[in-house]
């Protein structure tokens, strides 16, 4: 028998207290003589005798009284015959999952609430403990500290949802860090309540137990059902013009392992339903939907997916925002020569004035601030001859962050500057076939490939097979690499595209070259009709695309801001919740690490939604979060799986499930053993009776 709390065996020493007063009894007593003192002797004799008798029962029955009063304070017990039990008098940690995949239900009961049923029966084991912890998701502070077992269930009565899953080494390390401060000699206890999802528990195989701490795993035996979550959104078109049908692209998932049929999906734009389509999902597989709409204005507009899926409704909507006739930043340089004046910057004027989604800017190459790169979507360089020092780096640096350059030729291109520039580009060979004084030869241009995808909405459906009467051009030099968008009838590039760089943080950068120049000397490409929409796809194309959406899970996100200062102190609002993130400006990107739930003040939590990006309270953009889908796939571990991951840990255990009736029952008979305490108070109840009895009715 082994006892709970042997320190108050040293109650013991309480029980002298009767077996003193019963020996050294102090009171002294009268003699008294009566006349027939033979009879009187008789009688003293048999009433001493009795009284006796009956004081060293009451002694015994004294003694008794304080033996189980103190055994049952004790709290004995025999224990179990699993050596790695449970220590009551050591640490015990009680983690409760409460990610959003908890919404999940059996019998019309979520998963949180059996938890926490299973949770409060469980503390019924550890009554008298001081030393306890409740661990949720959150990470707050108040799971920082041991309490009793009563302020344990005041506190689990108030576990919500949170939105940020927890790899279970990331459970393990922070319940670890609290147990080492605690009761650094070990013999603790973990308990981890959850239906262990696979795509946010981590990998198993890496987590190992100290083995001075035991580990009881009580999965919820959780099962796949159906489920659909958006995968992603996107436009048909880089970008939407208002008053003009646009078409969204919607991605659904069906996590679950049961087929979805006529699933109806609204879309919502500004709070109005402006349309719906449906969709059928096999068990996890995809499908995609368009669903057209159209704006009447400019600016940001706040859209959201909407469909109807139980029991997990935590990703049911999906927000996003979209951007209508953003402007597109056009930078034209050219080289400026005394015989004709700006006349070479007439065209591309001409192209991008007539529109006002177009913002066109035009300076001469040698003589403009590098700074406005910043603020640009397409350059136009332009009969341009040499490309030296600032202006070759610049330019170079603007590609490689995604910005996007058109090369129109001079007359007489220095092979000796453009090679090298041409050539960190990605385009090699450059070979310049201009002779000065020699007239150019003008050659036909080749009709372009209309599927290729440039050319999608340049020419109309019904005229996709009449031939062109294409223009002539006389080129100028000749290169290799990139996408040939436009031929001459001889095969040689009149114009192509490449793509530059493109790293984590950055999209790639775009090079159109063109093999002559636009006067009219060189052919008549800039008076054809073919020249506009070439020109404004290269700058349709040109814009740098805005995510319509973010995820709480990304740990780094980035976005793109204008005019942005070291110094400057972004915050994201969402109605009266205002957050400023760790962040910081690398180039025109703004870097916000997103806090999680434990890093926000008390009483704050991040939604889904619509956040403005404010700076010194103007709102900069329109952002929209949504809680990441790793929780919306319905793949769980068994209980076998559990104890496979594990079976090299003979300090962990795994339960069948939280489902059994008597679960608490089996862990308390299998590792805590047989409690005795009831027993003994009970005992103690018994020997204060029969004292009780023995002075009543015990006379002599």
């Amino acid at each position: 028998m082994n006892f709970l709390y042997p320190s108050f065996l040293f109650g013991l020493m309480a029980i002298s207290v009767p077996i003193a007063i019963h020996l050294f009894n102090f009171r002294r007593t009268r003699r008294v003589f009566f006349t027939n003192v033979a009879l009187l002797r008789t009688v003293q004799t048999e009433t001493k005798s009795f009284r006796r008798l009956k004081h060293w029962l009451i002694l015994a029955c004294r003694c008794l009284f304080l033996l189980c009063l103190v055994l049952a304070f004790a709290q004995p017990f025999i224990p179990s015959k699993n050596k790695l039990g449970l220590s009551r008098q050591g640490v015990t940690s009680l983690y409760v999952d409460n990610s959003f995949s908890m919404q999940n239900e059996r019998n019309t009961k979520r998963y949180l609430d059996i938890a926490i049923g299973k949770l409060d029966e469980l503390l019924t084991l550890f009554r008298n403990a001081t030393s306890l912890q409740l661990l949720t998701n959150d990470f707050s502070v108040a799971e920082q500290q041991a309490g009793t077992a009563e302020s344990i269930r005041d506190r689990v009565t108030s576990i919500r949802f949170a939105h940020t899953p927890r790899p279970l080494e990331t459970v393990y390390r922070r319940q670890r860090n609290l147990l080492s401060s605690l009761n650094p000699g070990g013999r603790n206890q973990l308990f981890w309540f959850s239906d262990f999802q696979k795509s946010t528990t981590g990998d198993l195989s890496q987590l190992k137990i100290d083995t001075t701490d035991r580990l009881f795993i009580v999965p919820l035996d959780a099962q796949s059902t159906k489920n659909v979550y958006v995968d992603s959104v996107w436009l048909s078109t880089p970008f939407i013009r208002e008053m003009q049908n646009n078409s969204l692209n919607v991605k659904l998932t069906n996590a679950g392992r049961e087929n979805v049929k006529n699933l109806p999906v609204r879309l919502y734009l500004d709070d109005t339903q402006t349309s719906t389509a449906t969709a059928d999902l096999p068990p996890g597989g995809s499908a995609t939907v368009s669903l057209n709409f159209n704006v009447t204005t400019k600016g940001y507009h706040r859209g959201r997916i909407v469909f109807e899926d139980f029991p997990i409704t935590f990703d049911n909507q999906y927000f996003f925002v979209i951007e209508a006739s953003p402007a597109v930043r056009v930078l034209h340089l050219f080289e400026q020569k005394a015989s004709s004046p700006n006349r070479l910057a007439d065209y591309i004027d001409a192209v991008y004035s007539n529109d006002s989604l177009f913002v066109r800017r035009s300076f001469n190459a040698q003589n403009f601030d590098v700074g406005q790169l910043k603020e640009t979507d397409l350059v136009v360089l332009e009969g341009v001859t040499d490309v030296n020092g600032t202006l070759r780096t610049e330019l170079e640096r603007f590609v490689r962050q995604g910005g996007s350059l058109t090369i129109i030729p001079p007359t007489n291109p220095n092979s000796t500057s453009y090679a090298p520039f041409l050539r960190n580009l990605g385009v090699g060979n450059l070979q310049v076939t201009a002779i000065a004084g020699v007239e150019p030869g003008k050659l036909p241009v080749a009709e372009p490939d209309r599927r290729n995808p440039f050319f999608r909405d340049v020419f109309q459906q019904s005229y996709q097979s009449d031939p062109l009467n294409m223009p002539t051009a006389a080129p100028v030099w000749r290169w290799s690499a990139g996408e040939r968008l436009v031929n001459l009838r001889d095969g040689s590039p009149l114009l192509t595209h490449s793509t530059v760089g493109g790293g984590t943080n950055s999209r790639q950068g775009n090079v159109y070259i063109l093999a002559n120049p636009l006067t009219s000397a060189y052919g008549n490409l800039a008076e054809h009709a073919l020249f506009v929409p070439v020109m404004y796809k290269m700058a349709a194309l040109s814009v740098r695309p805005k995510r319509t959406a973010y995820s709480f899970d990304e740990n780094l996100i980035s976005i793109p801001v204008n005019n942005p200062s070291e110094r400057a102190v972004y915050k994201l609002k969402h109605d009266k919740l205002e957050i400023i993130p760790v962040q910081r400006v690398v180039g025109n990107q703004l870097l916000l690490e997103m806090p999680k739930s434990n890093e926000l003040a008390a009483g704050q939590e991040v939604e889904s939604g619509y956040y403005e990006l404010q700076l010194n309270n103007k709102t900069e953009r329109l952002l929209a979060f949504n809680h990441g889908n790793q929780e919306s796939a319905m793949d769980f571990y068994s209980a076998d799986e559990l104890r496979r991951a594990f079976t090299n840990q003979p300090n962990v255990e795994v339960f069948d499930s939280i489902q059994d009736g008597d679960f608490v029952q089996v862990l308390e008979k299998e590792n805590l053993g047989k409690s005795l305490w009831k027993y003994f108070l009970l005992g103690s109840l018994v020997f204060l009776l029969i004292e009780a009895g023995l002075v009543r009715f015990m006379k002599g």
